[in-house]
């Protein structure tokens, strides 16, 4: 059920002025899942897992408020007819989030956790107390990032662009498993994390999403200018600007190629390369940008726009 044959794959070339001054190719891969509510890496991710599930498990994952995974998650439950629960960073689930009120359409049993105990969710006690209290479902990290998460990713072809094999491979990183899937799939690529969250443990966790028996050298993260979920006007404005070619928002994506393009333009990245950027998806999260204010109606209007 879960083969990367049954991935539509798209491809678009960006243009930009930068692009130009840079004499550099950029083409984004886009996926289209056999479930669509489960869009971008979360499906390649979460695919190794559902593929092991027995049919009386259920799935038990971690996200903030405005998760894009536990969104993803609790589509698969709806659509592959298995329990999910979802343990979510709040003091006091709110029950207005659009994306905790999807969550709850299919069918997510929804639990917060405080931030310290949130902070606790990888050590042995609490995997302990999670096995003991639910002991009929399996635990899935955070963002679905741990060797499986990256095995599936590791299925993308990122590199095989319609104009030829890409140089550079690109993607937005968080808890880094996708990033670890692309650096497994490519060992002699180079492939280049762009953070969107400032985590000093980042590099750590990617490592810990590979196999442990072997070496891989061609990959470097780099770092966030903001902290995760930080959204300044710049980044929503550069998410408009490029909206008629591609949709995208400012918390993953955008953020993810706001990065890119800068260090295109400070020279960090050789000259005259193809670069391959995968587009993770997140746009569900567009709306609880809106809901919180953060971009105008006229801004939700023209990025909810698929």
């Amino acid at each position: 059920m879960f083969e990367t044959q049954q991935l539509k794959i798209h491809w678009q070339q960006i243009q930009h002025p930068i692009l130009k001054a840079h004499q550099s190719e950029l083409w984004v891969c886009q996926i289209e899942p056999p479930v669509s509510e489960i869009a971008g890496n979360k499906w390649l991710k979460l695919a190794p897992i559902l593929s092991k599930r027995k049919p009386s498990q259920g799935i038990l994952s971690f996200g903030g408020a405005f998760s894009n995974h536990l969104a993803a998650l609790a589509a698969a439950g709806y659509f592959y007819q298995f329990p999910t629960i979802g343990l979510v960073r709040t003091d006091q689930l709110d029950l207005n989030n659009p994306t905790l009120q999807r969550c709850i359409e299919y069918g997510m049993q929804l639990e917060p956790i405080n931030r310290m105990q949130f902070r606790q969710r990888d050590t042995i006690e609490f995997n302990q107390y999670l096995a003991n209290t639910y002991p009929t479902y399996i635990v899935v990290p955070e963002g679905g990032s741990n060797q499986d998460g990256a095995s599936g990713a590791a299925m993308l072809p990122l590199a095989d662009t319609p104009a030829g094999e890409a140089d550079i491979l690109t993607v937005a990183t968080a808890s880094g498993g996708t990033l670890a899937g692309i650096i497994q799939r490519y060992p002699h690529k180079q492939a280049l994390g762009l953070a969107v969250v400032k985590d000093q443990a980042l590099i750590s966790k990617v490592k810990a999403c590979l196999p442990t028996k072997e070496n891989f050298y061609h990959w470097q993260v780099f770092e966030s200018d903001t902290p995760y979920g930080k959204v300044t006007p710049q980044l929503i404005e550069f998410c408009c600007a490029l909206k008629p070619q591609l949709t995208i928002e400012p918390i993953y994506t955008g953020k993810a190629l706001f990065k890119l393009f800068t260090l295109l333009a400070k020279g960090n990245i050789p000259k005259g390369k193809r670069i391959a950027f995968f587009h993770t998806g997140g746009l569900q999260g567009i709306a609880g940008l809106h809901y919180r204010k953060i971009i105008t109606d006229k801004q939700f209007t023209l990025l909810k726009q698929i």
